[in-house]
């Protein structure tokens, strides 16, 4: 920055957004360690075999290992960054991404592969709760929706990134290249990390006033706005520190925090079982059980993830204009759709064909396109909108390792149904979920469009959130979301 500023002073608008650019860059590139490390394996594993001889259960263990440090990562985080920051986890988090990157790449035992890969999920566990709350906290509130979905896209990207890599090293099977060049956006994301501001609301919370007036002045520039921001903050932290009750994660499931700790529940739950788990980890399966050779297999997959990524594009310019619940409702009817299309086509005893493999491919690109617009990015963006400040952290944390946890239950339970039903009725079931999703959107979740998280908290606690979700609405009752601080969770 130090050239940019050489014209542009601190507090000035091109210094302002130049260092907005930066800090949503910086702090969103752990999307694409996140995608890459979990598509990457998909195509490596043909060849891992080869050196590393395996049998089911362990390939089964090689890949869901990273699921299962990914939930371990995500119960780490939240304590973790109310104690640490914001900014110096994600340091730890690219930390955690090259140890568990070379280590994979140089493994010579299949045990050493899966130690390696839970490492990664540690990385992907944390990136998946830090990031999108450094993101959101450091945000204005008018581009907050779009600039927080950064992640999302980029997690898009990490996944395309990772079959484009898989597809150039086939050739010559070289497994180690395809998993080792997760190291290269690891080691950008410490690099770059280092440069970033801390998060104002993190600081305000621990009684560094200064240095957040700093921050908001270098983010908004020194005017009225980020004084009445940084005011705004203050006085939620004076208001929360007036409560002497100490927060517990018990609190989530009293009267006043229950209803807002289930609807952000169930949008974790309804976004892995609509069935997105499915498409990413085994459209290859799929493709090839409709006629699809293996390489046409692979080259549509590509397509899929190039699909997956542009229409994650339209979502972060939408989700400030248009609102959350309004594409997660046209989203869910998209995928719902999609599914009714692939389960008609499965189950009409089509033989292999033209038509067969037309309808299958229609099929999963209108489900891909319709999740990537909505379901994919929106969750993230809500998330750290729903809870008050001092229990955001955790409790985001505590539904992002629910979020992995169904991750790893879809993926690892998918393959016995395919087996045990046919795709049609296992395409019927996420059918159902799909506007089982739509129905929960319709009747509980709320709006949080262009709204500070300062006045979605204000409005929980008085308890004033409109169930209708209309446009300046709020989660039922009180638990708030509102500028997230140092949680502190006994």
């Amino acid at each position: 920055m130090s050239s940019s500023t050489a014209t542009a002073t601190p507090g000035t608008p091109g210094a302002s957004r130049l260092r907005n650019a930066l800090i949503w860059v910086f702090g969103a590139l752990g999307g694409i360690l996140w995608g890459y490390d979990t598509g990457v394996i998909s195509g490596a594993l043909l060849y891992i075999k080869r050196d590393l001889p395996m049998s089911p259960l362990l390939e089964g263990m090689v890949v869901s290992g990273l699921l299962v440090g990914a939930m371990l990562g995500a119960g780490l985080s939240g304590r973790l960054s109310d104690s640490w920051g914001r900014r110096r986890l994600i340091l730890a988090a690219s930390g955690v991404f090259i140890l568990g990157t070379l280590g994979a790449a140089l493994a010579t035992h299949v045990w050493a592969l899966i130690v390696f890969r839970f490492v990664l999920g540690i990385g992907v566990g944390i990136a998946s709760v830090v990031v999108p709350l450094y993101l959101t906290e450091l945000a204005p509130k008018h581009v907050r929706g779009g600039l927080a979905s950064l992640m999302q896209l980029l997690v898009t990207v990490g996944i395309f990134l990772a079959y484009l890599t898989d597809y150039a090293f086939h050739g010559s099977g070289a497994w180690r290249w395809m998993i080792g060049l997760g190291v290269v956006p690891a080691a950008v994301l410490a690099i770059g990390i280092i440069t970033q501001p801390e998060s104002p609301r993190w600081l305000v919370g621990r009684g560094r006033g200064d240095e957040a007036r700093r921050v908001l002045f270098q983010l908004r520039g020194e005017g009225e706005a980020a004084r009445a921001e940084l005011a705004e903050i203050e006085e939620t932290v004076r208001t929360e520190r007036e409560q002497t009750e100490s927060l517990t994660f018990r609190h989530l499931l009293s009267p006043k925090l229950r209803p807002v700790f289930v609807v952000g529940m169930l949008l974790v739950f309804f976004q892995n079982f609509v069935g997105i788990n499915t498409i990413i980890y085994y459209a290859p399966r799929l493709l090839t059980n409709v006629g699809f050779g293996d390489s046409g297999a692979i080259i549509a997959t590509m397509g899929v993830g190039a699909l997956n990524m542009l229409m994650t594009l339209p979502a972060m310019r939408l989700i400030d204009r248009k609102g959350r619940k309004p594409l997660l409702l046209w989203g869910a009817l998209g995928m719902c759709v999609a599914m009714v299309v692939l389960a008609v086509t499965n189950l009409s005893g089509l033989g292999y064909g033209a038509l067969l493999s037309t309808l299958t491919l229609l099929g999963i690109g209108l489900y891909i396109a319709s999740f990537a617009v909505s379901w994919g990015p929106v969750q993230w963006v809500m998330l750290p909108e729903l809870f008050p400040m001092r229990l955001r952290a955790a409790a985001v944390s505590l539904c992002v390792i629910f979020n992995w946890l169904f991750n790893m239950v879809v993926a690892l339970v998918f393959p016995s149904l395919l087996d045990a039903f046919g795709a049609g009725v296992n395409f019927l079931f996420f059918a159902v979920t799909t506007f089982l999703a739509f129905v929960f959107v319709r009747k509980l979740l709320p709006e949080t469009k262009g709204r500070s998280l300062e006045a979605i908290e204000q409005d929980l606690l008085r308890g004033t959130a409109d169930p209708a979700g209309g446009a300046d609405s709020v989660p039922v009752s009180s638990g708030s979301s509102a500028t997230p601080e140092s949680a502190r969770v006994p």
